[in-house]
C-alpha cells in the first residue's frame, strides 16, 4: 500500500505534458498486451473444425475456423476466424474476425487481429485486410490496411495507412512497412514520417 501511495505522490509531482504521455505509454502497453495475451489464450482452445467428404471435396465449418502450420515439429502460424469459409476448388480460406499468432523457435513472436483474412493453401501466403493490427513481441504495434505473410523466411509487408508505434520511444507513419523475417526489424518505404521521443514523453 505504502509503494502505491509513492508512485501516485511522485505522479502527481509530474508536469502534465509528463502525466499525459505517461497515461497514454500506459494505454499503449496494455492494449497491446492484451492482444498479444488474448490472441494466444483463444487460440489455444479451438480446434481446425473441418468436414470431410469424398476424396476431392474439402469443407469446413463456417463457424470457429483454426489453421496452423507446423513442419519438422515447428509452429508457424496460427491463424483463427470467428466465421469463414473454405473451397478445395480454389484453395483460399477466407475468415471474417480474425486473431492468430505467427511463431518464431515456437514461441509467439508476432500477434494479430483484423476484420478479416485470407490464406491460401497452395501458395501458403496469409493477408489480413481492414483494421488490422500486430503487436510484435518488443511490444512494438503496427496498423494498417494491408499485411501479406509469405513466409517464415520472407519480410512480411504492410501496405496503406501504416502507423507504428514502439515502446514510447517513436511514432511513424508510411505508405509501406515491412518486418524482417525474425520479426525483430522493420523498415518504412514511401511518404513517411517519424517522430521519437526522449525521457519517456519530451520530443
Amino acid at each position: 500500500m505504502e509503494i502505491l501511495k509513492k508512485i501516485y505522490e511522485k505522479f502527481k509531482n509530474l508536469d502534465k505534458k509528463k502525466r499525459m504521455s505517461l497515461i497514454a505509454i500506459f494505454a499503449i502497453v496494455f492494449v497491446m498486451v492484451w492482444a498479444f495475451v488474448s490472441a494466444g489464450i483463444i487460440t489455444a482452445n479451438f480446434n481446425r473444425a473441418q468436414l470431410k467428404g469424398n476424396e476431392n471435396e474439402q469443407k469446413v465449418d463456417a463457424l470457429g475456423i483454426i489453421i496452423t502450420e507446423t513442419k519438422d515439429g515447428k509452429k508457424y502460424f496460427e491463424i483463427y476466424g470467428e466465421t469463414g469459409n473454405y473451397s478445395n476448388d480454389h484453395n483460399v480460406a477466407t475468415l471474417h474476425n480474425v486473431i492468430g499468432n505467427f511463431y518464431k523457435d515456437n514461441k509467439v513472436a508476432m500477434s494479430f487481429q483484423s476484420s478479416k483474412g485470407t490464406y491460401n493453401e497452395t501458395t501458403g501466403v496469409i493477408t489480413l485486410y481492414e483494421n488490422t493490427y500486430i503487436v510484435l513481441e518488443d511490444y512494438t504495434s503496427l496498423n494498417t490496411d494491408k499485411l501479406t505473410w509469405s513466409g517464415s523466411d520472407k519480410e512480411t509487408v504492410a501496405e496503406g495507412n501504416v502507423l507504428i508505434k514502439k515502446n514510447g520511444e517513436m511514432i511513424a507513419t508510411a505508405q509501406k512497412g515491412f518486418i524482417s523475417p525474425g520479426y525483430e526489424k522493420f523498415k518504412i518505404a514511401g511518404k513517411t514520417t517519424t517522430k521519437i521521443f526522449e525521457n519517456k514523453g519530451d520530443k
